[in-house]
């Protein structure tokens, strides 16, 4: 593009407008305008950039330090329509509420089609409105350190909406909706409710939910589902309402029969509702990981479906609890096409150090072992007591393991 300037030319004030204007939504706005002094021909680009980046200096930045400036910047750019805007923010106080809640709707109004609002300090939540966003073009949206309330998770609005990543966030709504969404990442949050909240996603693909604090999501059923990733267990410093608290003690969930256990007699199972396997069963591919104590994935396999597309399984040690090993056998029975297994049998914070591969070692297969499956890899730091009774009862199953 540039072969055959003279030296001295301005190279990249050479580029077509609608190029610049791009280049320059990359910068934090305040660079972008500073860009207005370098030439005649920049005086208004930053007025019409595709994107805004809003945001501090060096990162996030304060509310109280970026209201002025911004509130000029939205008076005085162009009404053109923005791909992206990116809100970063630091700290603030009550005041500064009104403002983002402003800066969030004028992005939504310029048709923005990627919004993301991070607030990096999550030990106190940055509130937003709690009104629903209302948008034919937002397919992205990406929240970080927000406390979300009232109707501002429904989504009926945004047929548009495909992506929507939630962290570190607190969850204070009830149901959450969506219409369109594709793809759903719930990571590190938490709610204070005293019940469930319901997620609504029946056009879902991909699910990722990895940590989440108080009462774990009721999700609803996902015919189009065809990955999911779930981890279940607190987020962060916070607690979950879903752990058996004699679990630590006894090894054992002491189900409804203990009343000193407010968490196991509200999972007693008396709704006949599942809480996250009935909703994900038509997945092809499946990460199915739990913290010791937790009462759901036990619970739901009293009413487990079958899962008639599974091919790929991963499962933590959570399910491999002899001496019977009632859940593993539960959902191997329930996964008639089960080509590949994955047990990852290594403690958080510790690496893979050894591998095994198992093989069918006759032509007699146990009734627990799906038809199809071909692959079990065994996965953990150290062959200790506990993995050695797992590979022992995968040995009942007439099959037998090689280092890898």
């Amino acid at each position: 593009m540039f072969d055959g300037m003279p030296p001295g030319v301005d190279r990249i004030g050479s580029l077509p407008d609608g190029v610049l204007h791009y280049l320059l939504s990359f910068l934090p706005a305040q660079e972008a305008v500073r860009t207005c002094v370098l030439a005649q021909r920049w005086r208004h680009l930053w007025k019409s950039t595709t994107g805004l980046c809003i945001v501090g200096a060096k990162g996030a930045g304060s509310v109280r330090d970026l209201r002025k400036f911004v509130d000029h910047l939205l008076i005085l750019r162009e009404r053109t329509d923005l791909d992206t805007v990116d809100i970063g923010l630091s700290k603030f106080c009550e005041e500064d509420v009104p403002f983002v809640n402003l800066w969030i709707r004028f992005a939504v109004q310029s048709k923005v089609r990627v919004l993301s609002v991070i607030h990096t300090n999550v030990n106190q939540p940055f509130h937003l409105d709690g009104l629903p966003l209302a948008s034919w073009y937002l397919t992205t949206l990406v929240i970080h350190g927000v406390l979300l309330n009232r109707t501002f998770l429904d989504f009926s609005s945004c047929p548009a909406l495909d992506y929507l990543k939630i962290s570190s966030c607190v969850i204070n709504v009830s149901n959450i909706g969506f219409r369109s969404l594709g793809r759903l990442i719930i990571f590190c949050c938490r709610s204070f409710l005293d019940h469930r909240v319901r997620v609504s996603a029946p056009c879902l693909v991909s699910l990722k939910l990895d940590g989440f604090s108080g009462r774990t999501p009721l999700l609803e059923r996902m015919p189009l589902l065809q990955t999911a990733f779930l981890n279940l267990g607190p987020s962060l410093h916070h607690t979950s309402h879903d752990i058996c608290l004699h679990y630590s003690r006894s090894g054992v969930f002491c189900g409804a029969n203990d009343v000193s256990c407010a968490n196991c007699l509200y999972n007693d199972g008396s709704s006949n509702n599942s809480v996250l396997l009935g909703a994900i069963y038509n997945a092809e591919h499946l990460e199915l990981i739990s913290s010791s104590g937790m009462i759901i994935f036990t619970r739901d396999l009293k009413w487990c479906p079958t899962f008639n597309n599974l091919r790929n399984l991963l499962l933590n040690d959570y399910w491999c609890v002899g001496p019977d090993f009632n859940a593993l056998t539960c959902i191997l029975k329930h996964s008639p096409v089960l080509e590949k297994l994955t047990l990852q049998l290594v403690s958080e914070g510790l690496r893979t150090n050894v591998e095994m591969k198992g093989s069918y070692s006759s032509t007699e297969r146990s009734t627990v072992i799906p038809q199809h499956l071909k692959i079990v890899h065994v996965k953990c730091y150290v062959v200790d007591e506990k993995v050695a009774k797992v590979l022992k009862f995968l040995c009942t199953l007439n099959l037998r393991f090689c280092f890898v």
